[in-house]
C-alpha cells in the first residue's frame, strides 16, 4: 500500500489517498487531486496559485496533462514545482557524499514520522484483503484519522 499526502508549509495535512503499491506516484497524486477536486474549483483564480512541491519521481508534464482533462483550469490555480535536488557537484562543494537532507523535503518526511506515531499505521501489512477497494478506502480513513488525532493534540496544547 502506498500512502499520497499533500500537507501545508508546516506539515499538516490537506489531502491523503491510499492506493495499491503497484500504483505509480503520478497516478496516485491523479488520483488524490481528483478525488479532491471541489477544493481547486472553489478556490478563486484571483489569489496566488498552490505550488505542490515534487520530489523527482513525478513528472509535471504527464500530471499537467490528466489533471486538465478532469478539470481544464485546474493550472490556473496550481503550479508544480520540482524539489531541489543536489548534484554532484554541489556535494563535492559541501564535502559530503551520498544522502544529503533537502530542507523543503523534511517538511514531508516529518509528517510520515508522525504518522508512524499512530499505532494502525506503524506497520504496512501486506495480504490479499488490500487489493480491495473498500480496504484502501478504510486505509485513507486510518490516515484521516491519525491526523485528526494529531491536531486534537495540538489544539489541546495551545
Amino acid at each position: 500500500m502506498k500512502r499520497h499526502l499533500a500537507v501545508d508549509s508546516l506539515g499538516f495535512p490537506f489531502f491523503a489517498h491510499c492506493t495499491k503499491a503497484s500504483v505509480s506516484d503520478d497516478v496516485g497524486l491523479i488520483e488524490m487531486l481528483s478525488d479532491n477536486i471541489d477544493y481547486f474549483k472553489s478556490k478563486p483564480v484571483n489569489i496566488p496559485k498552490i505550488t505542490i512541491l515534487l520530489d523527482n519521481g513525478y513528472h509535471p508534464e504527464k500530471l499537467t496533462i490528466e489533471l486538465k482533462k478532469i478539470y481544464p483550469a485546474i493550472m490556473t490555480k496550481i503550479r508544480f514545482k520540482l524539489s531541489p535536488k543536489p548534484s554532484k557537484a554541489q556535494k563535492e562543494n559541501l564535502g559530503k557524499t551520498g544522502f544529503i537532507p533537502v530542507k523543503a523535503r523534511w517538511v514531508i518526511e516529518r509528517t510520515n514520522s508522525w504518522m508512524e506515531r499512530c499505532k494502525s499505521l506503524a506497520k504496512n501489512f501486506v495480504c490479499a484483503a488490500f487489493r480491495r477497494k473498500r480496504t484502501l478506502e478504510n486505509a485513507t480513513a486510518k490516515v484521516n484519522l491519525c491526523f485528526v488525532r494529531l491536531l486534537l493534540k495540538r489544539l489541546a496544547i495551545a
